[in-house]
């Protein structure tokens, strides 16, 4: 007999197979159709879940929460403070232990009875003998003891708030000018010659990597040739005691590196010149004989700090103007962006060696600092013909007159990436999509053992006022207009605009790809080569 009739064409097709379901269910469904078939062995659907015992149905209630004790105190949550709030907050912890010893000869309110073993806590301190009260006043005693911040702090953008923001030495002028220095035991008595020179950094009179790296250590020269050792920890030993009696040891850890923390953090963050040059004083005062007497260490560190400034500096200058001018020919039109010291002594050097007038230079400039102004001076005093520009006019001198590109560098990156002033990387890429070789003129103590691949992770800040300003950083004369009086900026009250940020960075990261060649003492390098 013909099976029944079914509503879906291909149930006689299956009807009339020899076909069985392999599993104890089996469900034949048809995407095309809502009718589905179902074999007769299939499993019973599953029972429905049994009613409660009220015949209503309904789940288990899940069992309440046990409210907290009555006597349970629960602290309030505390506000979330922003990067400049618990910069000062650490600034003022540190100033109060300061204050109350330190913790390590019992003084403060938590540590009596333990001496310095147990850590004091800053506020109880302060309090008078550390009881109840002392957690109150936490943000009274901040608020008392915070140094002064500078109001640009409060102004930072997120994405650069893990910088180290600018510090200007209007708003620190106790602590640059030394006044503050001594006032407790926690703070370090500099040399003045330390106190000058980090006057100069913040304040900008020293720019530049090799000035910077010099100036430091023409000033360790100074500190060493006036250095005093300590007395000896006790009359029989003459410097053959402990760690405390080792002149390598004191001069290290209480001239040397002080010195240089001071300059990184309270002035402006390091080069990596100086970072270098730091390291090499360093490895020079350790490997010292421990039995030379004082005298002889003064003159071993100061002929060796001559020594590196002579062969690393000023010999690897006259090494590269030589390479860097070999590259030079008749009609050259170069092209150079700030101020670079080397470039302007491999210019300088080439105007002498083949005539002032065999090639052309053009100097391109960028606010706010304009250095290239006192370049282009210099260069014209030569008897060399300038050209002086700003960084927005580079693609029309760029495609028509330029054939060779000299850069200075403030860093060389293991992966061949240069580090210089902001600016630089627009300037290779210019070049580089037109065809026009860049040469970076570096030396090798520059060079760093750290990659990096933009510039944000590690830059520096400038201060914001130049960036917003009508004047020209560099020499600090403010815009004049022709009445005689004086310009004001229409940002000069960015600080009370709530919507308005100023970002001043000094740095940017060119790619080695931008790169032709990396001019050094020891030849004309790629740039893939940085690293060997």
């Amino acid at each position: 007999e013909d099976p029944p009739t079914h509503p879906h064409p291909l149930y006689h097709i299956y009807a009339r197979s020899n076909l069985r379901p392999v599993a104890s269910s089996f469900d034949l469904r048809f995407p095309l159709t809502q009718h589905n078939i179902t074999m007769a062995d299939e499993a019973p659907p599953a029972a429905a879940p049994a009613p409660a015992a009220d015949g209503t149905g309904a789940k288990p209630e899940k069992k309440e929460k046990k409210a907290p004790p009555k006597d349970l105190v629960i602290p309030p949550k505390k506000p979330k403070l922003s990067k400049a709030e618990r910069r000062a907050l650490q600034e003022a912890q540190r100033a109060a232990k300061a204050a109350g010893g330190g913790g390590k000869k019992g003084g403060g309110g938590g540590g009596a009875g333990k001496g310095g073993k147990k850590k004091v806590d800053v506020h109880k301190g302060e309090a008078g003998s550390g009881g109840a009260g002392g957690g109150s006043s936490r943000k009274a005693a901040a608020a008392a003891a915070a140094p002064a911040v500078d109001p640009s702090m409060d102004k930072s953008l997120p994405s650069f708030s893990h910088l180290q923001q600018y510090r200007d030495p209007k708003h620190f002028e106790e602590e640059f000018s030394g006044i503050s220095l001594g006032a407790s035991n926690s703070v370090q008595n500099f040399h003045p010659a330390v106190l000058s020179l980090g006057m100069q950094y913040a304040s900008g009179t020293i720019r530049g990597g090799n000035a910077r790296a010099k100036a430091m250590l023409r000033t360790f020269q100074q500190v060493i040739r006036d250095y005093e050792p300590p007395a000896p920890s006790s009359p029989s030993s003459s410097r053959g005691g402990g760690k405390e009696d080792d002149v390598r040891h004191d001069l290290d850890h209480r001239i040397i590196k002080p010195a240089f923390q001071y300059w990184t953090t309270k002035c402006r963050p390091h080069s990596v010149s100086m970072g270098n040059a730091f390291t090499f004083l360093k490895l020079a005062v350790a490997s010292l004989d421990r039995d030379m007497s004082v005298e002889e260490v003064k003159e071993i560190l100061v002929d060796t700090i001559d020594a590196y400034i002579h062969e690393r500096i000023d010999i690897a200058d006259e090494a590269i103007c030589k390479h860097g001018s070999s590259k030079i020919v008749d009609g050259d039109v170069i092209l150079t962006y700030g101020c670079s010291s080397v470039v302007e002594v491999l210019l300088t050097d080439a105007a002498q060696e083949k005539g002032a007038d065999t090639f052309r230079v053009i100097v391109v400039d960028s606010r706010p600092l304009l250095e290239g102004r006192a370049l282009v001076a210099r260069l014209a005093d030569a008897g060399i013909e300038c050209t002086y520009i700003l960084l927005n006019a580079l693609s029309y001198v760029m495609m028509r007159e330029v054939t060779k590109v000299f850069l200075g560098a403030a860093a060389l990156m293991s992966d061949g990436s240069v580090l210089s002033r902001v600016g630089t990387a627009c300037v290779a890429l210019m070049a580089r999509s037109n065809n026009i070789p860049v040469l970076v003129c570096c030396e090798t103590y520059k060079i760093s053992n750290r990659v990096q691949l933009e510039s944000i992770t590690v830059n520096e800040l400038g201060n914001p006022d130049d960036v917003i300003s009508a004047r020209c950083a560099m020499n600090g004369a403010a815009s004049t207009a022709a009445d005689g009086k004086q310009i004001d900026s229409v940002l000069g009250n960015w600080r009370d605009m709530p919507n308005l940020k100023v970002l001043s960075l000094l740095y940017d990261l060119t790619p080695s790809e931008f790169v032709s060649g990396i001019v050094t003492e020891m030849g004309i390098l790629p740039a893939t080569s940085v690293a060997v």
